[in-house]
C-alpha cells in the first residue's frame, strides 16, 4: 500500500513515497524521515500534511516529544497561533523547548499576559527557564517594566549571564525600548559576556534616543576590537545621526561602507538615505538613491517622504510615477507621503489621480490613507470630497477628525465647534491639535465654550493649548484676558507662550514689556531672540539689537532669516550702508543658505534705500528665483534714484515674464513716473491698473496721481481727476493741488467748487468752500487759498480752538467779516443734503453727502467769513 504526501521545498515541490509496511521499524524509520523533512517545509499545507501522517504513525514514535516541538514551530512559523496552541494543548508530555517556543510565539505577537502564563506555568511544572526562555519574554513590545525587573533578577540569580549574551542582551532591548538608559548602561557593564549583537544593541540605542557622541565612541571600540562588523553594527551608528552638525561624521561611515562593500545591502541603504535626509536634507539622498544598485519599498518611501517635506513636493509625485514604473508595489506609507505631496503643492488633480490608485489597490478605507485624502480635500476646498472621503474611513482616529475640523474652520457655512462635539459624541477624544485649530476659527463666544472644554479636559496646561488661547483673545481684541493666562511670577515662564504675548506686546507698541518679559526667560529660543530684535529696532534701541545680534553669535545660536531679516531693516531705517554691507557679508559667509527670495528681497530694498544702486541691481541680476516683491522693489528703486525710464522699463519686463502687478507694484511705478515727470505714461499706467488687471486705484495711487500732474503744471486734468475720485478726498490730496495753485498763481481762472478738504464735498454758489479739522500746517494751507481765490465770496474753515483767536485776527486783515458760529440745520432734498441756512442771507448750499456733526466736537467751530474784496 502507497501513501503519497505532498511537501514544497523552497525551490521545488518532491513527494516523498511511504512504502506502509506492518511492524515497528518501518514506523520509526518514516517518522525519522518525517523529522528530517520539518527544517525544509515552506508550505502551511504540506505541513498539515506531515502533522496528519504524524499523527496517524506516531503511535510508537521513539521521540514524541521532538516531533511535536518541531510541528508547533513549522505552526509558528506561519503565524498560526491558534493550531500551534491546539498541538502544545494535547501534547501528553511537553519539555522546556515546547514551553520556549509557545512564549516566543506569544512574545512576538505582543501578547505579554499569555507568555506570562505560560512561563508561570513552565516553572510550577519544574522545568528551569533557559536563557531562550528569557530572550523569548524579554522581546515582547507589551511586557512591562516590572516584570523585566522581575526577570532580570531571576536572570542574575539563575546565572545565565554567564553562559552567553542572549539573555543580557534581550534585558537590554527592554530596558532601552522604555527609555531607561542608565538601567540599561550598568546591565550593559555587569554583563561579563558581550557578543557583536551586545554592542550593535547599545550603539542603536544610543542613536535613536539622541545620545550621538556615545554611539560613536562605542562604535570606535568595536572597530578596535576587529570584530567583523555587520549591517547592523553600521545601521546603529547611522541611526544616531540627526542634525545637520552629524553630516560629517555620517559620511566618514557611508565611506566604511564603500570601502567594506556594504553599501549594496538594502538595509544599509535605507539607513544611509535616512541620514543623509535628517542631516542635509532631500537632495544628497536623492543622489545616493539614484546611484544605488539595490532598492526596495522603503527606500522609495524614504525618498518620497523626504522630497514631499522638501521645497519642491511635485517631485515626490515625479518619483512615485517612476516607482511604478519599476513595478515597486506601493504599500500605505507611500500613498500618505504621495497625498500630502499633492496637498503641499496644491495639485488637486494628480491628487484625484492619486486617489483612484489608492482605491485599486483597497487602500482608500485606510486610516492613514484615509486621513491624507481627507486633509487634501479639505486643504483644496473640496470640503463635500473632504466629508466622503471621512465617512468612508473604517475606523477614525484623531487625525482624521483633526483634518476635518480644519477644513470646516476655514469656511463659515458650517460650525467646526459642532463637529468637536460629535468628535467627542463618537468616543475619539480631542487633543491638543483640535483645540488649537478650533481656537483659531473661533469668535469671542465660542472662545469662551472652548475655554471652559479646555479647562474641564485638563489641556489649560498645555503649552500648546496655551500659546493658542492667548493668540486667540488677542485676535478677539481681548487684550486683558489673553495677559491673565500668563503665568504668576514665581512660576517659571514656557517659551512659546512667551513668545506669543511678546508679540501682543510688539503688535501693541509696548516694547518694553517684551524686554521686560525677555528678561525672566531662562531659555529663549530663536523665536524669542528675534522678536526682542523686532521690539529694540521698533523701540528706536538700534544699538541693542546689534548688541543682542553679538550675544546670540557668542551663545553659538543658529541665526534664522527672519533674524537678518530684522537686523537689515534696522540697517535701512539707519541708512547705514556700511553696516547693511556687513551684515550682508556675515549672510554670505557663515549661512549662504538663508539667502533665498524672502532675505535677498530685504537685502536689495536696503541696498537701494542706502543709496547703493549698484548693489541693488547686483543682488537682483543673481537672483534665482524672483517674486513679485523683488521686481516690485527694483522698480521703486530705480524710482527713488531718479531713474524714471528705466524703472518703467522695468516694469514691463516684468509683464513679459508673467508676473501680474498688484496695488504696490503700481504704485512703485507711479511714484517712478513722479520722480522723472512722465505724465502720459503715468497717465497710461493709471488707466491700465483698473481696464487691463481690474485694480481699483486707493487714495494712494490717486495722491501719487495728483501729485505727477500738480507738479509738472497739468491742474485742469488734476483738478477732474479729483472730482472724479469715488470717494472723497483727503486733506493731503487738496494740499498737493492747492500748493500747485500757490505756484502757478493761476487761480483767477480755476474753478474749484465741489470741494472738501476733510471728508465730504461740496457745491454752492460760492466759488470756494474749505472745511478743516485745523492743525497749524493746515491754517497755512488755508491761509494761502484765501488769499489767491480772488473770485471766492466766502469760506467756511472748522478750527481747533487754540488757533481761532490768530485766524480771526488775520482775516481781519485781509477784508473777511466774521459772520460767527454757522447753524447746523440740514434735510434731506431731492439733490442730496441740503444746507437750509445758506452762507450768505437768500442762498442755498447743497452738500453732495451728510455733513457729520460729530466732526465738531471736541471744541472746533465751524466759523463762516464773508469776503469783501480780493487784496
Amino acid at each position: 500500500m502507497l501513501l503519497t504526501v505532498p511537501l514544497q521545498r523552497c525551490h521545488s515541490q518532491h513527494t516523498i513515497v511511504v512504502q506502509h509496511f506492518h511492524g515497528e521499524f518501518h514506523h520509526q524509520r518514516i517518522l525519522l524521515q518525517l523529522l528530517q523533512e520539518f527544517p525544509r517545509i515552506r508550505s502551511l499545507d504540506a505541513t498539515k500534511s506531515l502533522h496528519a501522517l504524524a499523527i496517524t504513525t506516531g503511535w510508537n514514535c521513539p521521540q514524541p516529544i521532538f516531533l511535536n516541538n518541531n510541528i508547533i514551530s513549522v505552526y509558528v512559523s506561519f503565524g498560526e497561533l491558534f493550531l500551534a496552541r491546539k498541538v502544545f494543548d494535547e501534547m501528553p508530555r511537553r519539555n522546556t523547548v515546547s514551553y520556549n517556543t509557545m512564549i516566543g510565539c506569544y512574545s512576538r505577537c505582543g501578547d505579554a499576559e499569555e507568555a506570562w502564563k505560560l512561563f508561570s506555568e513552565m516553572r510550577l511544572c519544574g522545568y528551569e527557564p533557559t536563557q531562550f526562555t528569557f530572550g523569548g519574554l524579554l522581546s515582547c513590545q507589551s511586557l512591562d517594566l516590572y516584570r523585566g525587573f522581575y526577570l532580570q533578577a531571576l536572570v542574575l540569580k539563575s546565572g545565565l549571564l554567564y553562559p552567553d549574551a542572549f539573555a543580557g542582551t534581550a534585558l537590554l532591548g527592554l530596558f532601552g525600548k522604555h527609555g531607561c538608559l542608565d538601567e540599561c548602561l550598568k546591565a550593559f557593564e555587569d554583563m561579563p559576556r558581550k557578543n557583536l549583537v551586545t554592542w550593535n544593541t547599545m550603539i542603536s540605542l544610543f542613536g535613536h534616543h539622541g545620545f550621538t557622541e556615545e554611539s560613536i565612541v562605542m562604535f570606535r571600540k568595536i572597530m578596535k576590537m576587529e570584530w567583523a562588523l555587520t549591517e547592523y553594527s553600521y545601521v546603529g551608528v547611522l541611526s544616531g545621526f540627526l542634525w545637520e552638525r552629524d553630516l560629517e561624521l555620517g559620511e566618514q561611515v557611508h565611506g566604511l561602507l564603500v570601502k567594506n562593500g556594504l553599501v549594496c545591502n538594502v538595509l544599509v541603504l535605507n539607513a544611509l538615505l535616512n541620514m543623509y535626509v535628517k542631516c542635509s536634507g532631500p537632495y544628497i539622498a536623492e543622489k545616493v538613491f539614484g546611484e544605488a544598485s539595490i532598492r526596495d519599498v522603503v527606500s522609495w518611501n524614504t525618498i518620497i517622504g523626504a522630497l514631499t517635506k522638501s521645497e519642491s513636493p511635485g517631485k515626490a509625485l515625479e518619483l512615485y510615477l517612476k516607482m511604478c514604473l519599476d513595478g515597486v508595489w506601493p504599500n500605505r506609507t507611500t500613498f500618505v507621503s504621495v497625498i500630502n505631496s499633492c496637498t503641499r503643492s496644491e495639485n488637486l488633480m494628480y491628487g484625484k489621480l492619486i486617489h483612484g490608485m489608492a482605491i485599486k489597490h483597497m487602500l482608500d478605507r485606510d486610516i492613514f490613507v484615509g486621513s491624507a485624502l481627507v486633509d487634501l480635500y479639505a486643504k483644496t476646498d473640496w470640503l463635500g470630497d473632504a466629508q466622503r472621503c471621512f465617512d468612508d474611513i473604517d475606523e477614525k482616529n484623531v487625525v482624521s477628525w483633526n483634518a476635518l475640523i480644519w477644513g470646516y474652520s476655514q469656511k463659515c457655512c458650517f460650525s467646526p465647534v459642532q463637529l468637536l462635539c460629535e468628535m467627542i459624541q463618537s468616543g475619539c477624544q480631542p487633543n491638543e491639535v483640535s483645540f488649537s485649530t478650533l481656537l483659531k476659527s473661533s469668535d469671542t463666544v465660542e472662545l469662551q465654550q472652548l475655554h471652559s472644554l479646555i479647562i474641564k479636559m485638563g489641556y489649560h496646561g498645555n503649552e500648546y493649548v496655551s500659546c493658542s488661547l492667548i493668540t486667540s483673545y488677542a485676535k478677539c481684541g481681548l487684550i486683558s484676558d489673553a495677559l491673565i493666562l500668563l503665568p504668576a511670577n514665581d512660576t517659571q515662564l514656557h517659551v512659546v507662550p512667551s513668545n506669543v504675548i511678546a508679540g501682543i506686546y510688539n503688535r501693541t507698541g509696548q516694547y518694553h514689556k517684551t524686554q521686560e518679559l525677555y528678561s525672566l526667560l531662562e531659555e529663549p529660543d530663536i523665536v524669542s531672540w528675534n522678536i526682542l530684535i523686532v521690539a529694540c529696532s521698533r523701540n528706536g534701541d538700534y544699538k541693542e539689537a546689534f548688541e543682542l545680534l553679538r550675544h546670540m553669535r557668542v551663545a553659538q545660536i543658529h541665526l534664522d532669516k527672519y533674524t537678518y531679516v530684522s537686523l537689515l531693516s534696522v540697517c535701512t531705517n539707519l541708512c547705514n550702508l556700511a553696516l547693511g554691507s556687513s551684515l550682508h557679508g556675515l549672510i554670505i559667509k557663515t549661512d549662504p543658505k538663508r539667502c533665498d527670495t524672502f532675505v535677498s528681497n530685504v537685502i536689495i530694498d536696503m541696498y537701494g534705500k542706502c543709496g547703493s544702486l549698484e548693489s541693488c541691481l547686483k543682488i537682483f541680476d543673481e537672483m534665482a528665483d524672483r517674486n513679485l516683491i523683488s521686481w516690485t522693489v527694483v522698480i521703486s528703486t530705480l524710482g527713488l534714484h531718479g531713474q524714471s525710464y528705466k524703472a518703467l522699463q522695468m516694469f514691463r519686463e516684468m509683464e513679459a515674464v508673467g508676473f501680474t502687478p498688484d496695488r504696490v507694484a503700481f504704485l512703485a511705478v507711479l511714484s517712478a513716473c513722479r520722480h522723472g515727470g512722465l505724465v502720459t505714461e503715468g497717465k497710461q499706467l493709471f488707466e491700465e491698473m483698473n481696464m487691463t488687471y481690474r485694480i481699483e486705484p486707493d487714495f494712494d495711487h490717486y495722491q501719487l496721481m495728483v501729485d505727477l500732474l500738480t507738479r509738472y503744471g497739468d491742474l485742469k486734468e488734476a483738478e477732474r481727476l479729483i472730482l472724479g475720485m469715488p470717494f472723497p478726498p483727503n486733506a493731503l490730496i487738496w494740499r498737493r493741488f492747492l500748493e500747485a495753485c500757490n505756484r502757478q498763481r493761476d487761480a483767477e481762472n480755476l474753478e474749484v467748487d465741489n470741494v472738501n478738504l476733510e471728508s465730504n464735498g461740496y457745491s454752492s454758489s460760492c466759488s470756494a468752500i474749505f472745511f478743516f479739522q485745523l492743525s497749524m500746517a493746515h491754517f497755512v494751507v488755508v491761509t494761502v487759498v484765501v488769499s489767491t481765490v480772488a473770485t471766492a465770496t466766502a469760506a467756511a474753515i472748522v478750527v481747533d480752538t487754540g488757533v481761532l483767536e490768530g485766524l480771526v485776527e488775520w482775516t481781519a486783515k485781509m477784508g473777511l467779516r466774521d459772520l460767527g458760529l454757522v447753524e447746523r440745520d440740514w434735510e434731506e432734498g431731492r439733490r442730496g443734503w441740503v444746507w437750509d441756512k445758506g452762507l450768505v442771507a437768500g442762498e442755498r448750499c447743497c452738500l453732495r453727502e451728510p455733513f457729520r456733526v460729530g466732526i465738531l466736537e471736541r471744541e472746533r467751530y465751524l466759523r463762516m467769513w464773508e469776503w469783501r474784496g480780493g487784496t
